[in-house]
């Protein structure tokens, strides 16, 4: 391997590397590895982007995606495998490809000193036939800020000269880790829409990201890393409806206790029970109606085993349903003022409207309890 590279590199000194097959990828990888220490970022990746095509890799931090990126940049050498980009060797043919490509690394990098113009007229000057710096600011937003160090550019700013800087020089692949970083939502969509008139230009775009709905939107493919290894690619669409076939919805009465509803789990994973239309027993409103729907709500947030999580779930039902009891007799010991009312700051209040504060107070804090007891539970979802 070691001796090929070799080869490749004099190749590139002479000006002679052969030019691959028309139809050929963009990028090939295979088997791809990168340790650092005992922790490997990269183990046996492998994919290939065709020519033209926007291709997402998406995963979360940690995942391996930067460091892919950097060894197809030719930042970093892998420690085995196969990394080529428009039939180069990223390390040993660097001369060759850097002019054909384009690079929007993570962290930017961009010269403090210097104003978002002169950054893009200085990266302009590296290529033969580069884009118009001053139209190119104009599209990605920044006329304004042409004349703002950049050291004085905020997050957003920063991340759109970047990209700026990597497609000034008209590349035939576009290296975007991350592009759309710390934008607004504004500059988000622009992002994006600067990114579909690349691949109509027949740029070939490899971006990286962890947001799912930017993967969905802008690639052709996506590969889904987890650990420096693909779990899965295909394209957005035959992904999506891959998860959907792996979901299951069941509707039962509210009167189900929850051993019969972890039942219809079947022992496994979560399920997303609804409610059926119709009056509730003891009324919509009360201690009654309330203590029902708190009991039908950890009902519905069940999930395998039963035997541990049901009992669980349903000692926390009758604690739930037991408060307003509790919160009923205590308002009833509280002293009272002749006329009936309760005692509290700003003066007395009569009995009627005593009754009902307390009433909608403890309305108020059983809600909140429910809500608490439903983000504990934390076992699944229900649909009104």
């Amino acid at each position: 391997m070691e001796r090929g590279t070799v080869e490749r590199s004099a190749a590139a000194d002479d000006g002679n590397v052969p030019l691959p097959p028309a139809d050929a990828p963009a990028v090939v990888v295979d088997g791809l590895v990168k340790a650092y220490g005992t922790t490997r970022a990269v183990d046996g990746l492998g994919f290939s982007v065709a020519p033209g095509e926007v291709f997402a890799v998406l995963g979360p931090n940690g995942a391996g995606k930067t460091t892919t990126l950097e060894i197809l940049e030719g930042y970093r050498a892998p420690d085995a495998g196969l990394a080529r980009v428009l039939g180069l060797d990223p390390i040993g043919d660097a001369r060759a490809l850097k002019p054909r490509i384009g690079v929007m690394l993570q962290q930017d990098g961009l010269h403090p000193g210097l104003t978002a113009r002169e950054v893009l007229r200085l990266y302009a000057g590296f290529f033969p036939d580069p884009a118009d710096p001053d139209a190119l600011l104009d599209r990605v937003g920044l006329r304004d800020a042409a004349r703002t160090r950049c050291r004085r550019l905020s997050g957003g700013q920063k991340r759109r000269l970047a990209l700026a800087v990597a497609i000034v020089g008209r590349p035939e692949l576009v290296f975007l880790d991350e592009p759309t970083g710390g934008m607004d939502p504004e500059a988000r969509l622009a992002t994006w829409a600067l990114v579909r008139e690349l691949r109509e230009a027949g740029t070939t775009v490899l971006l990286t990201t962890h947001l799912l709905d930017e993967a969905e939107r802008l690639a052709d493919r996506v590969a889904i890393v987890d650990r420096g290894r693909i779990v899965a690619l295909d394209t957005p669409g035959a992904l999506t409806r891959g998860a959907e076939a792996g979901a299951g919805r069941r509707v039962a009465a509210p009167g189900l206790d929850l051993a019969a509803r972890c039942a219809l789990a079947g022992g496994g994973g979560a399920v997303r029970l609804g409610r059926r239309a119709g009056p509730r027993p003891g009324g919509a409103g009360g201690p009654a109606g309330r203590a029902d729907r708190a009991r039908d709500r950890a009902g519905g947030l069940c999930a395998g085993p039963p035997a541990r999580r049901g009992r669980r779930a349903a000692g926390r039902a009758d604690r739930l349903a037991a408060r307003p009891r509790r919160d009923a007799d205590r308002a009833a010991r509280r002293p009272r003022l002749a006329g009936g009312g309760v005692p509290a700051a700003g003066g007395a209040r009569s009995g009627k409207r005593g009754a009902w504060s307390v009433e909608r107070r403890a309305g108020a804090q059983e809600c909140a309890r429910m809500r608490q007891a439903q983000r504990r539970l934390c076992l699944g979802e229900i649909s009104q």
